[in-house]
């Protein structure tokens, strides 16, 4: 009878201890993404709160705000390159300071359609304006980013709209998306914060690399079955041959 395979049998339980652990790496992600989800959900669940209380309570994915930013709603405004509901457009981006606070905000007033040319008017004012935003963050634009032209960004970076905003002092990394409107005057600006992008497919991933481990015990002990049976005949006839020279 041949040997056994000591290495397939090595390569096979390393191959198996890797895809059993990748499946519970994807569980474990799995459980990290539903607690995202289930704090996401709380945070956007809770009533608006004054913005000093919102900021103090620590995470503010997702939660609403009431803030009071003067001259909101005639300040001046970068654009942001933008789709809504499927639509092409710009999303128009200004500064705020609110009312008692040593930052700046970069508030987005809503969402223009690509088909509107017009735009709200500019005029420097310090009427406040009191808004509903929900607080978001974002990753910083990567390198391959597009460099904005012409006024228009194509990423949310906010460092580099703060300074074609000329702000000045400290500005909060967090986009304030409003949800009320800005400028009722101009109803083609909707005001309106993107859908949660999570993604959840961890529970998919963790099955596919569990039925990977499976078809992987499967296929090696069909393998050792279709040896042993391979072997058989050959150690019948060395039996037999035994006994006839006996």
């Amino acid at each position: 009878m041949k040997r056994f395979p000591w290495i397939l049998t090595v390569l096979t339980v390393l191959a198996l201890i890797l895809l059993i652990g990748l499946g519970v790496w994807q569980v474990e992600r799995l459980k990290w993404k539903e607690g995202l989800i289930a704090a996401a959900d709380a945070a956007a669940a809770k009533p608006p709160a004054p913005l000093d209380q919102v900021l103090g309570e620590g995470d503010l994915e997702f939660r609403k705000a009431l803030i009071v930013c003067p001259g909101l709603a005639s300040a001046p405004f970068i654009e942001l390159q933008s789709i809504h509901d499927g639509e092409a457009g710009v999303r128009l981006i200004s500064a705020c300071k609110p009312a008692g606070a040593d930052f700046s905000l970069l508030i987005d007033r809503g969402f223009v359609g690509d088909g509107v040319t017009a735009r709200p008017r500019v005029v420097e004012t310090t009427l406040p304006l009191v808004l509903v935003g929900e607080l978001r963050t974002f990753d910083k634009p990567g390198a391959m980013s597009p460099a904005p032209r012409d006024g228009r960004f194509y990423a949310r970076d906010t460092a580099a709209m703060a300074r074609a905003l000329n702000v000045t002092g400290p500005v909060r990394p967090e986009a304030v998306f409003a949800v009320t409107a800005v400028n009722p005057e101009f109803p083609a600006l909707r005001p309106s914060a993107p859908p949660a992008a999570f993604s959840n497919n961890h529970l998919g991933y963790a099955m596919t690399w569990f039925g990977l481990a499976i078809a992987l015990v499967g296929f090696y002990v069909a393998l050792l079955r279709r040896r042993a049976k391979k072997d058989a005949p050959q150690a019948a006839s060395h039996r037999v041959r035994g006994d006839r020279k006996e």
